[in-house]
């Protein structure tokens, strides 16, 4: 009996071989977007993702762009979004070294105090 060491019916889709291949849900994980404001300290997102990430309007969040850059933004509701989309500016997308069509991670920003004075 080798039924230890061949398990029955092997499911076909979970092959370890290209397990690595497979893309994991991840969706904190959104496509670079242009947007049509000008301020640089927000970026808009579809409310369906907003209710997906638990974010609501006017939270604060961490955004990772490339070469380990981040920066904190706050969060706008734009129904005219993708769900799959952030929409920031020209001067957000330099900061975080990306370019449109790019993939930035989004993190929900609790600890952060409000600010007195700008250096």
């Amino acid at each position: 009996d080798n039924s230890a060491i061949n398990p029955p019916n092997p499911d076909p889709s979970h092959d370890p071989a290209t397990a690595i291949l497979r893309k994991k849900p991840a969706p904190n994980k959104l496509i670079v977007d242009d947007a049509t404001n000008d301020d640089n300290s927000v970026m808009s997102l579809s409310t369906a993702t907003m209710e997906k990430l638990q974010l609501f309007r006017g939270d604060t969040v961490l955004i990772k762009g490339k070469k380990r850059r981040d920066t904190v933004l706050i969060v706008l509701a734009d129904d005219s979004c993708d769900d799959t989309k952030v929409k920031i500016n020209k001067v957000v997308r330099n900061n975080l070294r990306v370019r449109l069509g790019d993939v930035v991670a989004i993190h929900p920003c609790t600890e952060i105090k409000y600010g007195k004075r700008i250096h």
